[in-house]
């Protein structure tokens, strides 16, 4: 079998009937059981029923998209999948990664990604901030669009905006106050972006706006215990693989205000010797950015019975 990597991906690939395709395996099932223990609810119901606006509360997208990864992430384990020689995840799915790789336990990280959601959705009053997407233009000319962007407003002003999420060497996502959001596309799109498109989110995620979630989230992973990896997580905020419990959780702070550095961290597993992501979860999406980030390398993705037989097969 080939050396490959598992990838997770974060919020945004939720649905409504996410894991239906899977029926009544027993790993699914015994994955939701758990997942609903620890946070006091039923979240089978809620993924398979919704309705669509309630899985996109970021208070329930982020748990519901931990559980769908590591729904996967044990199928394949059950099946006989062979491990990884190394696992990431976009933004939340860093957690659904740190599960894989036994850092956290699913009954740990569950409310812990709530504890996060919540914060994160206190620390920015909803509609005061905003993200957008930055199509047809590299990384170094959005964020001097941002910087442009942010000057604008003058010395002082409160208003901010970030370069927060690197996917493709084509798109990258910006985030901060609405105003400078707003600011930042007009100007982007007038300096060549081919698209500027605002993002259905509720809070401006990994800008310095979530300091505050992050000061909070902190404290909560002081006393969360954490094992060390059994197999090496390439984290967003550094693109660094750590085994000491203070530095993943000191990683885990800084993720939280801090940019998704996803181009990174796929050239960094290719330079561990591997030509295969398997996305790992929901949707496609990471496995699409993969292809743009890198034609040499292989993008698959695993998220029902008969991606799993494609994956064993691309693997073997």
């Amino acid at each position: 079998m080939s050396q490959f990597a598992f990838v997770f991906p974060g919020q945004g690939s939720q649905s409504v009937g996410m894991l239906d395709a899977w029926g009544d395996h027993p790993v699914v099932i015994e994955t939701l059981n758990e997942a609903s223990d620890a946070l006091g609810e039923d979240v089978g119901r809620l993924i398979k029923e919704g309705p669509k606006e309630a899985l996109a509360l970021t208070t329930n997208t982020q748990p519901v998209m931990l559980v769908a990864g590591v729904a996967a992430w044990r199928v394949w384990v059950a099946e006989g999948g062979a491990m990884p020689a190394a696992v990431a995840g976009h933004s939340l799915g860093e957690y659904s990664a740190l599960v894989a790789s036994g850092v956290l336990t699913l009954t740990q990280a569950a409310p812990l990604v709530r504890f996060r959601a919540a914060a994160m959705q206190e620390a920015v009053p909803v509609g005061t901030g905003a993200m957008a997407a930055i199509l047809g233009m590299d990384a170094a000319r959005v964020r001097e669009g941002c910087a442009e962007a942010q000057a604008s407003f003058g010395p002082g002003s409160a208003e901010v905006v970030e370069a927060v999420n690197f996917n493709d060497p084509a798109q990258t996502v910006i985030a901060g106050s609405k105003a400078a959001v707003d600011k930042a596309c007009e100007v982007l799109k007038a300096n060549g972006a081919k698209r500027a498109l605002p993002l259905p989110v509720s809070a401006p995620f990994h800008s310095s706006l979530m300091k505050p979630a992050a000061e909070k989230l902190r404290a909560r992973l002081a006393e969360t215990v954490l094992a060390t990896p059994r197999v090496p997580v390439i984290n967003n905020i550094d693109v660094a693989v750590e085994s000491d419990a203070d530095r993943i959780r000191d990683a885990l702070y800084r993720q939280a205000f801090g940019p998704v550095r996803w181009v990174e961290c796929v050239q960094a597993i290719k330079a561990r010797g591997i030509s295969t992501i398997v996305e790992c979860g929901p949707g496609k999406v990471l496995a699409g950015m993969t292809k743009r980030i890198d034609g040499e390398l292989t993008g698959s993705a695993l998220y029902d019975p008969a991606t799993l037989a494609e994956v064993k097969t691309l693997l073997s």
